[in-house]
C-alpha cells in the first residue's frame, strides 16, 4: 500500500510544508517563552505545552518518511503503523508530562506558594516582567492557530490521525494562552492563586488531549474498528462497509481494522464471489473515499 493514493499526494506534500513550518514556528515560539518564564507557574505549564507542541509535527514527519519505505523479507506488509505507533508514543507522552504538571501546579497552590514576578530590564528601560510573559504569551497563540486552521481539512482528506491531532491541538493552544495571561494579570491584582490555577487548567488541558489520543492509537494497534478522527467513536466509513459487506454476505461475520489510514476487511463464514470484483465496488460510502479500503479477504469460520 502506497502512503497514500495519487490523488492525494498533494496534500501529502502540503501536510509536510506545514510540519516544517510548525518546527519552525513551535521553537521559536519555545525559545521566546524560556527567556521570560520567570517563576510562573502557569508559564511554565505553557512553555512545556508549547515544547509538547514540537512532538506531534516531529511524528508525521519521521511516519511519513517510514511509511514511503518498501515492504521487505522481514515487514512484508510495509511500514504502515508506523504512524499508529509513533501517535502512541506521543500521546503518551503527552499524557504522562500532563500528569506532572497537574501535579506540580496543583501542590504549589496547596501548599500556598506565592509566585514572585519582578522587574526585567530591556534596552535599558525596568519594566515589570508581567508585561514581557502576557506578549510572550501571545505571540505562542497566533502561528499554532493560523496552522491548526490550514491542518485540519488536509487531515480530515487524508484521513491521518496524528495530523488531526496536532490541528486540534493547535487551534486549542488560544485557551493555554489566554489562560496564562489571565494567571499573570491574576497576580499582577494580588491574587496568589491564579497563577498556580491557571496552570492546573493548562495541565489539565493536555491530559486530556493526550489521553484520548492514546485511547484512539491502542484501538489502533489491537485492531479494533476503524475510529472517527479526534474521537473514540466508530467511524461512518466504517460503520457504512460494514453494513455494506453484512447485506452481500448476510450469513457471513464481518470483520474490520484499520491499518493506518486504510482500511482491511475480512468476511468470515462466506466463500469470495466466483467473478472478483475490484475493491471500490465493496465500498458503500463516499466515492471519494472509496481508497481507504486496501484489503478485502474470505476466510472459513473456524471448525468449519
Amino acid at each position: 500500500m502506497p502512503p497514500v493514493p495519487d490523488k492525494l499526494k498533494s496534500d501529502l506534500n502540503r501536510a509536510i510544508h506545514l510540519e516544517w513550518w510548525t518546527l519552525g514556528w513551535q521553537a521559536s515560539i519555545v525559545v521566546i517563552m524560556f527567556l521570560v518564564m520567570g517563576s510562573s507557574q502557569a508559564m511554565k505549564s505553557a512553555w512545556a505545552e508549547d515544547l509538547l507542541g514540537l512532538l506531534p509535527a516531529t511524528v508525521f514527519l519521521l511516519a511519513v518518511h517510514f511509511e514511503r519505505k518498501a515492504p521487505n523479507r522481514k515487514f512484508p506488509y510495509g511500514f504502515q503503523r508506523v504512524n499508529s505507533l509513533a501517535f502512541l508514543a506521543s500521546s503518551s507522552v503527552l499524557a504522562f508530562m500532563g500528569l506532572y504538571l497537574l501535579y506540580d501546579s496543583g501542590s504549589k497552590l496547596i501548599a500556598m506558594e506565592h509566585p514572585t514576578l519582578g522587574p526585567l530590564e530591556v534596552f535599558g528601560e525596568t519594566i515589570w516582567i508581567g508585561w514581557a510573559m502576557m506578549a510572550a504569551l501571545a505571540y505562542s497563540v497566533v502561528p499554532p492557530v493560523i496552522l491548526g486552521r490550514l491542518k485540519k481539512p488536509i487531515a480530515e482528506r487524508l484521513k491521518n490521525k496524528v495530523l488531526h491531532t496536532d490541528a486540534l491541538m493547535q487551534k486549542a493552544d488560544w485557551m493555554t494562552g489566554v489562560a496564562g495571561i489571565l494567571g499573570i494579570v491574576g497576580v499582577g491584582f494580588g491574587l496568589w492563586w491564579a497563577d498556580s490555577a491557571a496552570a492546573a487548567l493548562i495541565a489539565f488541558d493536555i491530559v486530556h488531549d493526550g489521553y484520548r489520543a492514546a485511547r484512539v492509537a491502542m484501538a489502533e494497534l489491537i485492531d479494533g474498528m476503524p475510529r472517527e478522527l479526534g474521537s473514540t467513536a466508530i467511524a461512518d466509513d466504517a460503520k457504512a462497509l460494514r453494513e455494506g459487506l453484512q447485506e452481500r454476505f448476510p450469513e457471513a461475520e464481518v470483520r474490520l481494522r484499520e491499518t493506518g489510514r486504510y482500511i482491511a476487511a475480512e468476511v468470515v463464514g462466506a466463500e469470495a464471489p466466483a467473478k472478483a470484483m475490484a475493491l471500490k465496488d465493496y465500498w458503500a460510502g463516499d466515492p471519494e473515499r472509496a481508497w481507504r479500503l486496501a484489503n478485502l479477504s474470505f476466510a472459513p469460520r473456524e471448525g468449519a
